[in-house]
């Protein structure tokens, strides 16, 4: 659970990182947003069997957008409010979607939620917005 208590008017004023995993069944992606100077720079990345046993991850897209319009969307859908989210599994569930994410923000302050077929609020927008980027669905 967070030390941080956030503030109804409170807003993230910086991003270093944002790292979000989503795994299901036959997939697992990973997705890193950078942030330089005025630019947030995307990556996605997909985990595949390699050779021999493990896993090999793999650079699948890139894009760039204006760090403040990434900046907006985390506000917009309250990522400090994630900060020590777990969701646990629903009962009877037997399949569905986990998720980490984990971002860096305002010069230090670590977020992390957690879940399983169970997401924050806004969990959706944010994850549909981030492929929107990727893939120019607007």
């Amino acid at each position: 659970m967070s030390l941080f208590k956030k503030e109804k008017n409170e807003k993230i004023e910086s991003v270093e990182k944002v790292f979000l995993r989503i795994s299901g069944m036959r997939i697992t992606q990973e997705f890193e947003i950078i942030f330089a100077q005025d630019r947030a720079e995307i990556s996605e990345y997909r985990m595949y069997c390699a050779e021999g046993g493990g896993w090999e991850r793999r650079l699948e897209k890139s894009a760039v957008c204006p760090a403040e319009e990434f900046l907006n969307l985390m506000n917009e859908c309250e990522i400090l409010f994630w900060d020590g989210f777990y969701g646990k599994h629903p009962r009877g569930v037997h399949d569905g979607e986990m998720f980490l994410f984990q971002a860096t923000v305002n010069g230090g302050r670590e977020i992390r939620a957690e879940g399983s077929q169970n997401f924050p609020k806004h969990y959706r927008e944010f994850r549909n917005a981030v492929y929107d980027r990727l893939y120019e669905r607007n």
